[in-house]
């Protein structure tokens, strides 16, 4: 097997990827909408009652999908419970080259895949290019991990003693996923517990259940037998009988802190008929900060800064929300960000050269600009892009706020979309200060120039990702693990050599070697 190399994104200044990625999109929109049942073993239940629309163009149904009920989590689990000891007897080699199967039927259906993106998600192509390579980088990397757990590791042996460590899968996982990348944190997740031998039930956002369905085909038509890989879409309740299914042993989960924290309590409760703690894996989200030291180089950090609060949205876990200057640069950053943000295009997800597209949904809209507001109140919009011309869709117009006092709720709530603070600290111990201040801790940058206060930041802040001169966002499998810490998260790195190790169990065995005597007959 070649070493793992991250899949290499389409070349979109180029004229004829950019025809490819078109012509992709015109011949998905004559197939839409898609119809997503409820899949579970061999058997495919209802496939209406939930449908997904495309946020630029309401409208527009991208996928219709079935509405899966508690019962229907527990049958996914009892069809997992059968599958799994099927599927965790195969060898780590022959998960691995199912995986990676899988992979290639990705890569196979690349450009539709990023087309159904644009259009369920108001992905960018840009970026819904990137989050296909992504869950090809998952299947690859996770199936290369799980051969090398498989070898086991080693341990301290004296004369007369054999001990061994090894790792084995600890039954039905439980994928409850997001929509913002619909289909690599999916991937994500499920690679990890198919590659070490689990089960899992995936239950899809339910503004994305097209791209999910996507992901089912690959790994069903890769070889993964059918109970060990079911499909839920639906609402959070079928996701809440997961979580508390005494059958699920591991939940995989990215979602909002709320969630999160309210699926880390469910989980640790031990109904009737459970032998065992469950497992939780929560990506729980981020108030990214940026710090921008008075020796940077605002020609970097100024591009920076704007991709990673205005890319997609704003609508990325890692998105930065806070850009807190050192005051001897803070009016002239300021002043920057403002020309940049006014100069961002809003505009349709599928149209090149957009900068910021539609936000997924109305209840989402309508959260940005209660908060938009609120800054506006509390302090002072320093810049705003023009508004989308058409109006169509769940636009929403970026927006620079600053002189926010301490105590907003902009400076310290997720805002989950295109909105920036730019704020002033007399010097790199207050902005860490604020930084340390916060709940969350998923990603930060620092602007530097010198290797002393990158290396005093890097000490000090919390973050479970910190990026010195570049953006926050962009984290790639195998070289950025990626996962937070505090409130942003609970478990190991996405995309890192520790992450396999939370679908496992380790069991060690320690023989006496020194016998006296053979056993004959």
């Amino acid at each position: 097997m070649r070493p793992f190399a991250n899949e290499p994104t389409l070349e979109l200044r180029r004229a004829p990827q950019r025809e490819r990625l078109l012509e992709a999109l015109r011949e998905l929109d004559p197939r839409l909408p898609l119809r997503v049942p409820v899949w579970i073993g061999d058997e495919r239940g209802a496939d209406a009652g939930l449908d997904s629309t495309d946020p630029g163009a309401p409208e527009r149904v991208v996928a219709t999908a079935g509405v899966a009920t508690a019962g229907d989590a527990d049958r996914a689990v009892e069809e997992a419970s059968r599958a799994f000891p099927s599927w965790s007897a195969r060898s780590a080699e022959e998960r691995a080259a199912t995986l990676l199967k899988a992979a290639e039927a990705l890569r196979a259906r690349r450009l539709e895949l990023a087309a159904l993106q644009v259009r369920e998600c108001a992905k960018p192509w840009a970026e819904a290019d990137g989050d296909v390579c992504e869950a090809v980088d998952f299947l690859e990397y996770y199936a290369r991990g799980a051969i090398e757990l498989d070898a086991g590791r080693p341990l301290l042996e004296v004369t007369g003693e054999r001990n061994t460590m090894t790792y084995v899968p600890r039954g039905v996982v439980a994928v409850i996923a997001p929509w913002n990348f619909p289909l690599a944190i999916l991937t994500g997740m499920a690679a990890a517990a198919l590659a070490t031998g689990n089960a899992v039930v995936l239950k899809p956002a339910e503004q994305s259940p097209g791209c999910a369905l996507a992901l089912v085909e690959a790994l069903r038509d890769a070889g993964i037998p059918p109970g060990a890989v079911s499909l839920l879409p639906g609402y959070g309740e079928v996701g809440e009988a997961l979580v508390r299914h005494p059958g699920v042993h591991v939940v995989a989960f990215t979602g909002s802190q709320e969630v999160g924290l309210s699926i880390v309590g469910a989980a640790s409760e031990v109904p009737a008929g459970q032998a065992h703690v469950k497992r939780v894996v929560a990506e729980m989200g981020g108030k990214n900060c940026v710090i921008v030291d008075y020796d940077a180089d605002l020609d970097d950090a100024v591009p920076a800064i704007v991709r990673s609060a205005f890319d997609y949205a704003g609508q990325k876990c890692s998105a930065a929300a806070r850009a807190i200057a050192h005051e001897e640069v803070a009016e002239s950053l300021g002043e920057r960000l403002a020309g940049a943000v006014e100069a961002l295009r809003v505009g349709a997800a599928e149209t090149f050269g957009t900068d910021v597209p539609p936000l997924i949904d109305e209840e989402a809209r309508d959260r940005v600009e209660r908060y938009a507001r609120t800054g506006a109140a509390d302090g002072r919009v320093l810049a705003r892009a023009s508004a989308r011309p058409d109006g169509e869709g769940w636009s929403f117009a970026p927006v620079l706020l600053t002189d926010l006092p301490t105590d907003s709720p902009v400076l310290s709530e997720e805002i989950f979309g295109p909105v920036l603070a730019v704020e002033s600290a007399p010097s790199i111990d207050a902005a860490c200060e604020r930084v340390e201040a916060l709940p969350y801790a998923l990603t930060g940058s620092l602007f530097s120039r010198s290797p002393a206060t990158v290396e005093y930041v890097a000490r000090r802040l919390p973050v479970g990702n910190l990026y010195v001169n570049r953006a926050t966002t962009g984290a790639m499998v195998g070289r950025q693990p990626f996962g937070g810490n505090r409130l942003s998260g609970v478990g190991s790195k996405a995309g890192g050599p520790d992450y396999l190790l939370q679908f496992v169990e380790p069991r060690v065995v320690s023989e006496n070697v020194m016998r006296h005597g053979l056993v004959t007959g």
